[in-house]
C-alpha cells in the first residue's frame, strides 16, 4: 500500500535520510558485480538480493537510531527501455523488474515498521542516456512520452513517490514531471552538475530549476542535487527563490569530475568527516534543506557522519 502518495512527510521539514552510492559501495567495497551498473539486476538472484537488503538495512537502522525519517529507494534507476538492449531485457522484463523492486523495498519497510519516523517508498528513474555525459538533447514532449512508461509501471505499485535522479537536462525533467503528474505520483527532480556548478548541458542550476517550475506550474514536490561534490556547486547557492526549492543533497564523496570518475578503476571514497562538515556548511547557507544522503563513492560511513552533525 502507498502510505504517503498524497502527503509526503518530508515536506514537513523534519530530517530524512537516504542511502548512499549503492553501486560503488557494492562493487568496490563488497565485490558484488552489477551488470551495466543496473542494481535491479541483483534482485532475482538470492546472493545479490541479500547484498542489497543488507546494504539498505544499515541505513534503515541508522534512521531508526537517529530518530529520522527515511527515503527508501527502489533499484530502478536503469530499469527503463533505453537500457533494454544492453541488459538483454524485454519491455515485459523491465516492467516486472520495476514491480519486483518496489515489492522488495516494501518488504524492508515492513521489516522496519518499528522505526519511529516515516519510511517513504521512492521509485528511482534515471535519465535517457548517460547520466555523466548526455549523448543527445531530449525534448520535453519526447521525455514525457518516454518516461511515462516506467512511471506508469511504478504507479501500479505501492510506491509513494518517484525521483528523477541524476538528470542532466531541464527539458527532460519537464517531461518526467508531466508524466508523473499524469500518473498521479509526486515527483522530485534531482539534477547533477559539473565541477563549475552547471548542468552538463551548460545550463545554470538556477535556470534549470526556474525553467522546470515555470513549465510545470511548480510541479516537482522539491528539487535535489546529486552526483556532485559540494565543492562543485556550493558557491552557486544563494538565498533565492530557486534555491528555496532545493530540499535534498546526495553528494559524491569524491571531488573528481564526472569524466574522471567514469575512467577511474579504483574507488575514491573521500573523507566522511570532511564531507559531513561540508553538508553542515551547506545547511548553514540553505537552512531549509532536510533530505540527506550520498552518491558515488559514499557509503554508510558517510551518511552516519552526515547524520551525526545534522540531527539534533
Amino acid at each position: 500500500m502507498a502510505n504517503f502518495r498524497h502527503s509526503l512527510p518530508q515536506l514537513s521539514g523534519d530530517v530524512f535520510l537516504t542511502d548512499a552510492g549503492i553501486e560503488t559501495d557494492l562493487i568496490f567495497n563488497h565485490g558484488v558485480e552489477i551488470p551495466e551498473f543496473a542494481a535491479h539486476t541483483l534482485l532475482p538472484d538470492a546472493k545479490g538480493r541479500d547484498a542489497v537488503a543488507d546494504y539498505l538495512r544499515g541505513f534503515l537502522s541508522l534512521a531508526r537510531d537517529m530518530g529520522t525519517g527515511f527515503i527508501l529507494d527502489s533499484q530502478t534507476w536503469k530499469a527503463h527501455m533505453h537500457w533494454a538492449e544492453d541488459l538483454k531485457a524485454s519491455e515485459t522484463d523491465l516492467r516486472k523488474a520495476n514491480r519486483d523492486a518496489v515489492a522488495f523495498i516494501a518488504g524492508l519497510r515492513d521489516e522496519f515498521a518499528g522505526n519511529g519516523r516515516p519510511i517513504v517508498l521512492n521509485g528511482l528513474i534515471g535519465p535517457r542516456g548517460d547520466a555523466y555525459a548526455p549523448e543527445v538533447t531530449v525534448a520535453a514532449r519526447e521525455a514525457e512520452e518516454y518516461h511515462a512508461r516506467q512511471i506508469g509501471w511504478l504507479a501500479e505499485t505501492d510506491i509513494d513517490m518517484v525521483t528523477a535522479l541524476t538528470f542532466t537536462q531541464s527539458d527532460e525533467a519537464i517531461g518526467a514531471v508531466r508524466a508523473a503528474r499524469s500518473a498521479g505520483l509526486p515527483i522530485v527532480v534531482s539534477f547533477t552538475v559539473e565541477t563549475d556548478g552547471k548542468l552538463p548541458t551548460g545550463q545554470s542550476l538556477a535556470a534549470a530549476i526556474d525553467v522546470v517550475d515555470h513549465a510545470t506550474d511548480n510541479g516537482p514536490a522539491y528539487f535535489m542535487v546529486n552526483c556532485a561534490h559540494p565543492d562543485h556547486f556550493s558557491d552557486v547557492l544563494e538565498d533565492a527563490r530557486w534555491a528555496r526549492r532545493i530540499r535534498g543533497l546526495r553528494c559524491n564523496a569524491s571531488r573528481m569530475s564526472h569524466a574522471e570518475l567514469d575512467e577511474s578503476e579504483t574507488l575514491d571514497d573521500g573523507n566522511p568527516r570532511e564531507l559531513a562538515g561540508q553538508y553542515r556548511d551547506l545547511v548553514g547557507k540553505l537552512p531549509w534543506l532536510n533530505v540527506f544522503g550520498g552518491c558515488c563513492g559514499s557509503d554508510l560511513r558517510h551518511v552516519t557522519q552526515i547524520a551525526s552533525v545534522l540531527v539534533d
